[in-house]
């Protein structure tokens, strides 16, 4: 998917502009900042959405996957513009992505409508962890110290693999921008924070 992304070293953070259908069903539509890995793998990143009154289901992932095919086999950690975080997987190539949702933070309606709540408290930070074939969601959300959030998914990916950071505004003709500051990529398990 055509994007752009930009790094602020003063800020330490990446920003990644993006349209894109969607990161879902069978294939995904979105801009990928990625390191090839193998083995154990933590990632975790604040994120935020400079526009308070974009989509509510633009997605900025942090995403573990074996390929570069719009249609990988990925697990994932997402939050929605609208509130909701999920850890994901798509168990094959070519089949639907599965999912566990999080209404966390949300209001009113399912995904929750969190243009206070979510979009614009700086402390909202999310994690993945790959520990052999378990992938966790991880979350911090008042600032408080990591913590596994949920059960675990389990899915086999084989190094080398792609781990980072993505974007999609979830509307293919129009770019939104998601922001990943504080960005944590290590090489082993039990190293998100």
């Amino acid at each position: 998917m055509q994007g752009s992304s930009t790094f602020d070293p003063g800020a330490k953070s990446y920003s990644i502009n993006s349209a894109g259908y969607n990161i879902w069903y069978t294939r995904d539509e979105f801009h990928f900042l990625w390191k090839k890995m193998s083995g154990d793998a933590s990632l975790a990143a604040d994120i935020m959405f400079p526009d308070p009154n974009g989509y509510g289901d633009r997605k900025a992932v942090l995403m573990i996957r074996q390929d570069l095919e719009d249609d990988s086999k990925e697990s994932f950690v997402a939050i929605h513009g609208a509130g909701m975080i999920q850890l994901a997987q798509r168990p094959d190539k070519n089949v639907r992505v599965k999912d566990m949702e999080y209404r966390i933070g949300g209001r009113g309606r399912p995904g929750g409508s969190s243009p206070d709540s979510l979009v614009t408290v700086s402390a909202r930070r999310i994690g993945i962890e790959k520990h052999g074939d378990s992938f966790a969601l991880f979350v911090s959300l008042e600032g408080e110290p990591m913590h596994q959030f949920g059960p675990p998914i389990d899915l086999q990916i084989n190094g080398p693999f792609y781990v980072g950071i993505g974007f999609c505004s979830h509307l293919p003709d129009k770019s939104d921008t998601a922001v990943f500051s504080n960005v944590v990529l290590k090489n082993a398990a039990g190293k998100v924070q």
